[in-house]
């Protein structure tokens, strides 16, 4: 039964209490006037009496206002402690990316409570046409509705949503605009001996394992291993979430075991700014190495193609490659990050032409017969190389009958 207390609160008001509709008994302050809380007490017992008969649908968790800043913090407080892949926190890098979106979208949606994000679709949508207009990619644009989709999400599975505002919302084309190219042996040489010497360890490192910027700028000295000959992956900043090994050269292992001396364990292996491409741009132009060619462009990031291509090249098989690349699939590694060289394309060929034709070859640029030496006897090898020649229009050759 509703009912109020005798004595008003200390705020001056009467607290009343009613039976709600899951049976237990709920209190509220009404008005400084008994009979005033006393009213709004029945009426309120007399809603949940009906939600409890079934004659109207029980009250959300959605239904209750919250400030957008008080559920996004909560959102990134349990992401950088359980967030990531098997419970696993984000990574600070990842951590702060989602708080930069989730700013972004407040203020591009003008975010005040929860309640803002009814019927977001079509203004989040104008706002990532916008972006693609302005030279984004489609890989950053989705990257972009992810920051905010992914807390939707998170609001809907904890009951701060009914429903999911971003439901339909299209995927971007993530085909690259440019494509990168690998270093060639020459221009890894004139990059090591252009650069800083702090800056040619850090790429030593990324071009003999692969690691991506922040897995290099993760690494401590505790996760080099001499013994091994390596770098003990942990699976806190590993992109793929795991444990793992990476082998290293002997003379790098070498390399670094010298620079960590006098280091803590704890210290940083490496020296890698936040925003590599920047000093990776100015050591190109130290080394007189064009950032844009036929293959591609280079980035810091092309010393990761740099190392799966070279890996490739050295003749390992696809699963070797793969897991030294650590990729969960061949076709990531082959298909995305192995590159082709022309010059070992037409060795390719010849290699073929081999075993299609095993006998003597045709010499290559072979010159016209001078005028009168048309009927001059000639070995069979040589026959052969003029037939060859002869086959080329306008050659000027004539064979002689026998050949």
């Amino acid at each position: 039964m509703a009912g109020t207390r005798k004595k008003p609160g200390k705020n001056g008001k009467i607290e009343g209490w009613f039976a709600n509709w899951q049976g237990g008994r709920t209190f509220f302050y009404g008005t400084t006037i008994r009979k005033e809380t006393e009213a709004i007490a029945r009426k309120l017992e007399d809603k949940h009496l009906q939600i409890r008969l079934g004659y109207l649908p029980a009250p959300k968790t959605s239904d209750t206002p919250r400030a957008f800043d008080e559920i996004s913090a909560e959102y990134i407080a349990w992401g950088a402690s359980q967030g990531g892949r098997g419970g696993r926190p984000w990574c600070d890098e990842h951590t702060g990316k989602r708080r930069a979106f989730l700013a972004f979208w407040q203020k591009r949606l003008g975010l005040a409570t929860l309640k803002d994000l009814d019927g977001i679709l079509p203004r989040v949508e104008e706002a990532l046409r916008e972006l693609g207009a302005g030279g984004r990619a489609g890989k950053t644009l989705n990257t972009y509705a992810d920051g905010l989709a992914s807390f939707c999400d998170w609001c809907v599975k904890r009951g701060y949503l009914d429903a999911d505002p971003l439901k339909g919302l299209a995927q971007f084309d993530k085909t690259a605009k440019t494509t990168r190219r690998a270093m060639t042996p020459d221009e890894i040489k004139r990059l090591l001996e252009a650069c800083l010497p702090q800056r040619r360890i850090v790429y030593e490192v990324a071009l003999t394992s692969g690691l991506r910027a922040n897995e290099l700028r993760s690494l401590k000295v505790a996760n080099l291993d001499i013994e091994r000959g390596g770098l003990r992956l942990d699976a806190n900043w590993t992109k793929a979430r795991k444990d793992g090994f990476q082998p290293l050269p002997g003379w790098l292992v070498a390399k670094l075991a010298e620079s960590a001396k006098g280091k803590e364990q704890s210290d940083k292996l490496l020296f890698v700014p936040m925003h590599p491409h920047r000093p990776f741009k100015h050591d190109l132009d130290r080394a007189k190495i064009s950032k844009w060619a036929p293959g591609g462009k280079l980035d810091f990031h092309a010393l990761r193609v740099a190392y799966v291509t070279m890996t490739i090249e050295t003749g390992a098989n696809a699963k070797e490659v793969q897991s030294l690349a650590r990729h969960s699939t061949p076709s990531l590694t082959m298909n995305t990050y192995g590159r082709t060289r022309d010059n070992r394309l037409a060795s390719v060929a010849e290699l073929v032409g081999d075993i299609v034709n095993p006998g003597p070859k045709c010499v290559a640029g072979v010159g016209r017969v001078a005028a009168g030496a048309e009927s001059t006897d000639v070995k069979a090898c040589d026959r052969m190389a003029l037939a060859c020649v002869g086959t080329q229009q306008g050659s000027g050759i004539r064979i002689l009958p026998g050949t």
